[in-house]
């Protein structure tokens, strides 16, 4: 190929690693150059470089324009011009064959730079398997060439999406989940989305089941249950009792819990445990109110000498009613306690109250374990329907109903809608969420539902509200785990973020393949590209001036890093996440065509229909008269 070719640009004149600086031809004019009919621009930051070397050809992107690009001098100044190029390699490819991430060989000097046209890209971007492949959109230089990611890769590497708010992330989101569950190339695709907002149940309503606290069954909604005897010993201290300061508590709790199961065991036992080898951790059901139950006596009680017997033996000095009966013996499942004499140390000794036998100070965490037993919001983990045990453990369902219903249903995705859940106990919720999960994957590793053989990919909305740097809770101890040995056992997550640099840079490096979208704030830009395994800085500064929609790829999933615009869904299965019209006509493309609210007459105000929806914690109208709605 000589230098007067129609792709050639220029030549070599620096290599530092996989940084090479071209010094453009005089030949070569910047700007718009045509090539077979095709228009290209020269020296665009981001677009790619392929540099001849027999029968490989290497790639890289454009990373920087001008002067500044000048390799410089031993004296510190540099060349004199502005026609110089920085170039940063990313892969190579046999001529005419398939692409390959890094590179074999370097360049040297003199050797010659072209332009890639829409051929060689589309020879990159449409190699390896039709299977593998999903197209999520088209590149931003050459509509008529999609965007194909490897499905492989993206699932099981772990991915992020990253974009401030306003540049398209949910629908983004929408747009790849759509994508990689296709009923009829991944008919047996397998997702679960953790959203916090409630935002996905619109966008994926006919290939999703919804669950959700308070479900509304009409509209397709199933009731989101976490039986509290899936958790782990740690997890369930937090959610019921929260901080226990002594080890003599947790020592006691941890026994009563494993002799409850035990004895649930010998009622209703469990295929692959024996009782002998129960731990406190082991998924087996237990009544938590009996639990509750036995401690508050343990730590309430008072005695008196049992009547007519001369000896040490006591009974419990309940509060007496007219009929000397005991006036409240208390009901474990109503979370009702019994009522006891206060302490009498003085008068005849029959008449004389004690405390009972070792307490072991816990009245404050058993206060809040009452108080959260009562909660009607969080009876989805308390009293989880057809999971909650009775008081000697017996449960209508075990824990394969449950799995079966979030990752073994007939729809490829579960959503797992949390925007009910208090915030207070959000985090660890989620933590004991994917470690279950995760748990489950991970001991039926070989077998049909495992990983292994059908993997699971959990996308994580909001990710960076319960992964920060400084948060050390369950969420970002499971995340961590999933990171680090999930690809192994087939699980795979997606993080999604309009913070990535809240988000720990441990748990974002993890991520094979990164969706970054528009992101204004440069402290972002920076976690970002330090999360990248290749040194694209040049293709990250563009990240302020991406469009609504538009995302640079880079990593696994991808051939080479590219700047793609995703195609959304259809405009009713977009996220319910679009910004309100304030003063301007809608686009249609949107979901919303009609002038903003502020400009439109005034409806008649109906705030009792608002009070009405906010009480019963559900966003969608009903129509109703002001009677019906108090």
């Amino acid at each position: 190929m000589t230098p007067h070719a129609p792709t050639f640009v220029g030549t070599v004149q620096d290599v530092a690693g996989s940084t090479i600086t071209v010094e453009l031809s005089n030949d070569t004019v910047t700007g718009l150059s045509f090539v077979h009919g095709e228009g290209y621009r020269i020296g665009q930051v981001g677009s790619f470089v392929r540099i001849p070397l027999g029968f490989i050809d290497l790639y890289g992107v454009v990373s920087q324009v001008g002067a500044g690009a000048a390799p410089r001098q031993e004296d510190g100044d540099a060349n004199y011009g502005n026609r110089w190029i920085k170039v940063q390699l990313v892969g190579e490819g046999l001529r005419g064959g398939r692409f390959e991430r890094g590179i074999s060989q370097y360049p040297t000097i003199e050797d010659q730079v072209h332009i890639v046209t829409e051929s060689d890209l589309r020879a990159i971007y449409g190699s390896g398997d039709p299977q593998d492949y999903v197209s999520v959109g088209h590149l931003a230089s050459a509509e008529s060439i999609p965007s194909l990611i490897d499905i492989n890769r993206l699932v099981t590497r772990h991915s992020a999406v990253v974009g401030t708010t306003g540049s398209g992330k949910s629908t983004t989101v929408a747009g790849l989940l759509g994508a990689i569950s296709d009923p009829i190339r991944y008919p047996s695709s397998r997702i679960v989305v953790l959203d916090i907002h409630g935002e996905y149940a619109r966008a994926l309503s006919d290939r999703a089941t919804v669950f959700k606290i308070s479900a509304n069954q009409e509209r397709g909604q199933s009731e989101l249950c976490v039986p509290f005897w899936a958790l782990s010993f740690d997890e369930l201290k937090e959610l019921a009792f929260g901080r226990m300061s002594e080890e003599r508590q947790v020592s006691a709790v941890a026994e009563m819990i494993v002799q409850l199961k035990k004895e649930s065991l010998s009622i209703q036992p469990r295929s692959g445990i024996d009782a002998a080898f129960v731990t406190v951790d082991t998924p087996v059901p237990f009544c938590l109110h009996k639990l509750w139950f036995e401690l508050h006596k343990r730590e309430h009680q008072t005695v008196i000498p049992r009547p007519g017997v001369a000896s040490d033996e006591t009974v419990p000095a309940y509060v007496l009613g007219a009929d000397n009966q005991p006036a409240q013996l208390g009901d474990a499942m109503l979370v009702i306690p019994p009522l006891y004499r206060t302490v009498k140390t003085s008068g005849p000794a029959q008449e004389r109250v004690q405390w009972g036998p070792d307490p072991i100070g816990m009245r404050q965490q058993l206060a809040s374990l009452a108080s959260r037993l009562r909660d009607p919001r969080l009876s989805f983990m308390f009293r989880p329907r057809d999971w909650l045990p009775k008081t000697n453990g017996s449960v209508q369902k075990d824990i394969d109903a449950l799995l079966e219903s979030w990752i073994g249903g007939p729809m490829p995705i579960t959503i797992l809608d949390l925007s009910g859940i208090p915030s207070s106990i959000l985090n660890d919720l989620i933590g004991a969420l994917l470690r279950i999960l995760y748990d489950a994957i991970f001991w039926g590793r070989n077998i049909p539902e495992g990983g292994r053989e059908r993997p699971l990919l959990l996308v994580l909305e909001e990710a960076h509200s319960y992964l920060g740097k400084e948060n050390s809770g369950s969420a970002a101890t499971a995340v961590r785990r999933i990171a680090k040995e999930g690809r192994k056992y087939g699980v795979g997550m997606m993080l999604v973020s309009q913070r990535p640099s809240e988000i720990d840079s441990t748990i974002l490096s993890q991520c094979g393949t990164l969706f970054a979208m528009r992101l204004a704030n440069e402290l972002d830009r920076g976690h970002v590209t330090g999360a990248t395994s290749d040194n694209l800085k040049g293709l990250f500064d563009m990240l302020p001036v991406l469009r609504t929609g538009e995302a640079i790829i880079v990593g696994e999933a991808v051939s080479l890093p590219v700047r793609t615009l995703i195609t959304p869904p259809a405009p009713d299965k977009r996220p319910d996440s679009v910004d309100p019209k304030v003063a301007v006509r809608g686009n249609p493309d949107d979901g919303y065509d009609g002038p903003g609210s502020w400009v439109q007459p005034r409806d008649p105000s109906d705030y009792a229909s608002l009070v009405h929806m906010w009480r019963k914690q559900d966003p969608h109208y009903e129509h109703r008269n002001k009677e019906e709605s108090k």
